[in-house]
């Protein structure tokens, strides 16, 4: 039986001594929660911040507002800034942050609905990539928290 994502992030965690930290938007705290499902999480999962309004970003995680009213929240800049906040605040080794566009709206041109940037940081290095993914809300939303976490384990594991 192959070991779900959280499994596998949960081992490699508890093996080197690393605690996660997460900053969630669109993802509504689903990467925690999906996180804190496995028994004795407490070992590696440090905590999590739902930053869904913009100024909840700027207050919670330091996200800059200069970023946000440049970039819009769904953004490069913005993730980055989130998932180093949280990292910093929660004193954690690594960490995810998500902003998104869920929908069903919320979408324009540029940033259609399923639009997400996802950051991961670890050892203080920050990678982001945008995803545009299908579906409706909770389609999105579960898309989301799996490629987060795929995004961790494959930093942790390179």
């Amino acid at each position: 039986m192959q070991q779900s994502l959280q499994q596998q992030l949960a081992t490699i965690l508890q093996a080197r001594g690393y605690r996660i930290a997460v900053a969630e938007s669109c993802t509504g705290g689903a990467i925690a929660a999906a996180c804190t499902a496995l028994p004795g999480s407490s070992a590696w999962f440090e905590g999590g911040v739902v930053s869904y309004s913009n100024a909840a970003k700027v207050a919670l995680l330091g996200v800059q507002q200069l970023s946000i009213e440049e970039h819009g929240a769904v953004s490069q800049a913005v993730v980055e800034q989130m998932v180093a906040g949280v990292c910093q605040r929660l004193g954690a080794s690594c960490g995810i942050a998500t902003s998104g566009v869920a929908g069903p709206s919320g979408g324009s041109a540029e940033k259609p609905v399923g639009t997400v940037w996802i950051a991961t940081q670890f050892d203080d290095q920050r990678l982001s990539h945008c995803y545009r993914f299908s579906g409706d809300r909770a389609s999105v939303q579960r898309q989301a928290v799996e490629k987060s976490l795929q995004s961790l384990l494959q930093r942790l594991t390179d």
